[in-house]
């Protein structure tokens, strides 16, 4: 099967990708939330969020470019990248970075995993939100189709800004939104 053995879940037949786009409806809420935006770092040829900068990986590294942009999209590779060394975790990181170093208003689109460092170095403490999706197997655009399984674990959007109660309107009609300060 080449390069469609097993996905970032483990699961079989799918194809390897980091293609995994935002679907339209919360495409549509970002937008709502930040207005233009400013950065895409983990863009690619397939997705539909509208940014002014995208860094496409594997092309462009958006761990090593900059990040100080007023508005951020990230829906980061959630598998680990062998080649580069990098997980998830980075991404969160330099999400939260953004807020802080640079006052920059972030969206992240990542895995409810509560229990991982990242989620305790980078969101609790650091972010100011986070929307938990009804959505129970959320279904990214897998080169430009929803027809695909869906994701195998439930996913939140975070949000790092100083509008929270904008993102609470915005979101709170695609999950539970928490304020987290």
């Amino acid at each position: 099967m080449g390069d469609t053995d097993v996905d970032f879940a483990g699961r079989r037949g799918v194809p390897l990708s980091v293609d995994w786009c935002t679907p339209p409806k919360y495409v549509s809420a970002i937008v709502d939330m930040l207005g233009e935006i400013h950065l895409d770092p983990c863009s690619n040829s397939h997705s539909i969020v509208p940014a002014k900068i995208r860094y496409s990986l594997p092309f462009i590294d958006g761990l090593k470019q900059s990040w100080d942009y007023p508005t951020i999209f990230c829906n980061p590779p959630y598998g680990a990248d062998r080649r580069m060394g990098t997980t998830i975790k980075h991404w969160v990181q330099k999400c939260s970075d953004a807020s802080k170093d640079h006052g920059s208003e972030v969206l992240a689109l990542i895995p409810v995993a509560t229990n991982t460092r990242h989620w305790k170095d980078s969101i609790f403490g650091h972010a100011q939100g986070v929307c938990f999706l009804y959505d129970t197997r959320l279904k990214f655009l897998i080169e430009g189709s929803t027809e695909n399984k869906g994701a195998p674990m439930a996913c939140c959007i975070v949000y790092w800004g100083k509008h929270i109660q904008k993102f609470y309107c915005i979101f709170e009609k695609f999950g539970a939104v928490v304020a987290l300060t």
